[in-house]
């Protein structure tokens, strides 16, 4: 995922002027309350609002909120064709205020897309092999019963959350910044101030922290920024790893020492924010699902003979098992800054006028993920969603007898895909088989029912609970 796809709802300036609907533009909603608008309903739940304002306006429309003029785009088949416009949509004006908001970083020459496809150099191909086969490693490493704390066949009592996030963070700390093998004191602490960091990162963007919030936050990131100088990380071979790769860009920018220390904390949220929380979600989805558990299960141990690399290659049950959960909580919001006056046409042909100074923001979540008409009971997690009979890949879904190009979205669009897919994806699938093969596994309350989602996570890639899933596990014998 990229930086600038997630929502802030922050109070920017005050600027207030008079904004009279053009010939084609989209429906204009500002709300009953002037300037503010619908900044407070947008920032509390936006799925909740957004999912209002489509009911209320259709596929497009444009809302106020704290100033800001937003044009919200929920046609899916279009998605794609308006955000191939680089040069008249902008990300990188957005990103900069992200930046700043949440990780105090200016890098006002940095370049996006050279990031972008030096990263794809190493999340592909052999770079993308030998990582996977380094995240394994180091996973298999951090289940062993000396690291985890354990005796063989004892029962431990945790949270799923913090289970699957504390483990995912740090394998992926380890393979991708590759300090603190033997320090398991120190990898811990890390993760427990990435954690206080991260529960802050949606205050953060909006401007909303309290005193003592901003605090906690402020105390987080320097510490973070401690270990993640990059003098101190792993650079072996730095020429050929991404990581290495990225701070030779930095410093060819012209970024100073500090400042590279303030992007590697951009980078490890970046890398490692999402992949735990998906983890949870799958897991979580399986142990209150126990038909889907018990298929996930089979595939899982039928392939058990296989090298590490071929295990993850025939799994259709466990790849729609993975598809629906994304589709059920990846909730990232893409926002562009709207550079010049621009048209655009909606998959039905109608057409509309952006207007220049506006924000557009498409919201994959609401659709096509949660759209009735694409997916039956969008709702209800169908672990076979994404199966057909004969245990192939379902692709072919439709909307009022159109096909849908893609009825999930959770790398982003086809032009701003996220680089690191395959690595995320591998790591999930790593980490729910090695829990399923490795622990004996049940929920502490048999009945429990997965919590809720936390709604001001809407907008921030894929979401968090508000609440845990109790478990008990072991490692088995």
């Amino acid at each position: 995922m990229l930086i600038s796809d997630v929502l802030f709802m922050g109070l920017e300036k005050k600027v207030i002027y008079l904004y009279i609907l053009r010939r084609n533009e989209p429906p204009l909603d500002k709300g009953m309350i002037p300037w503010l608008g619908h900044a407070l309903e947008f920032g509390k739940d936006a799925a909740k609002f957004l999912t209002r304002m489509k009911q209320k306006h259709g596929d497009i429309f444009t809302v106020r909120a704290a100033g800001q003029y937003i044009t919200v785009l929920l046609d899916s088949n279009c998605y794609d064709a308006v955000l191939s416009d680089v040069v008249l949509l902008d990300q990188t004006s957005y990103a900069q205020v992200l930046m700043e908001r949440i990780f105090s970083l200016d890098l006002p020459n940095h370049n996006p897309e050279s990031e972008k496809k030096r990263a794809e150099m190493h999340f592909q191909g052999t770079a993308l092999t030998q990582l996977c086969s380094s995240m394994q490693n180091n996973l298999q490493h951090l289940v062993t019963p000396s690291e985890m704390g354990l005796k063989v066949s004892e029962w431990k009592k945790d949270g799923l959350f913090n289970f699957c996030y504390s483990l995912l963070f740090k394998t992926g700390y380890l393979t991708v910044f590759g300090t603190e093998k033997n320090n398991s004191a120190a990898l811990a602490e890390i993760y427990e101030e990435f954690r206080q960091f991260d529960k802050l990162l949606p205050k953060l963007a909006r401007t909303t922290v309290n005193k003592e919030e901003k605090q906690i936050a402020s105390s987080a990131r320097e510490k973070l920024w401690k270990w993640l100088t990059p003098a101190r990380l792993d650079r072996k071979s730095e020429h050929q790893s991404w990581l290495g790769n990225y701070v030779q860009q930095l410093q060819d920018e012209g970024v100073d020492a500090e400042t590279q220390r303030r992007a590697m904390l951009l980078q490890l949220w970046v890398t490692q924010g999402n992949a735990g929380p998906a983890a949870f979600w799958v897991l979580g989805y399986l142990l209150t699902h126990p038909e889907a558990l018990r298929v996930v299960r089979e595939e899982i141990q039928g392939g058990k003979h296989h090298r590490p690399e071929e295990r993850q290659k025939n799994t259709p049950v466990f790849d729609s098992v993975l598809s629906e959960t994304l589709r059920l909580t990846a909730a990232a919001l893409i926002t562009r800054e709207v550079k010049q006056d621009k048209k655009i046409h909606l998959s039905n042909g109608q057409e509309y006028q952006l207007r220049r100074g506006d924000r557009l923001c498409v919201f994959p979540f609401i659709s096509p993920q949660m759209d009735p008409q694409i997916h039956q009971q969008p709702e209800m997690f169908q672990f076979d969603r994404f199966l057909n009979a004969g245990g192939t890949e379902q692709k072919d879904f439709f909307k009022e007898g159109v096909r849908v190009k893609c009825p999930s979205v959770p790398w982003g669009t086809k032009d701003n895909l996220c680089p690191g897919r395959q690595f995320a994806i591998s790591a999930i699938k790593e980490l729910v088989s090695t829990i399923l093969t490795r622990f004996d596994l049940e929920l502490c309350d048999k009945n429990a029912k997965l919590p809720l989602v936390d709604p001001s996570r809407y907008g921030f890639g894929i979401l968090q609970p508000a609440g845990d899933l109790e478990i008990c596990y072991r490692i088995r014998s």
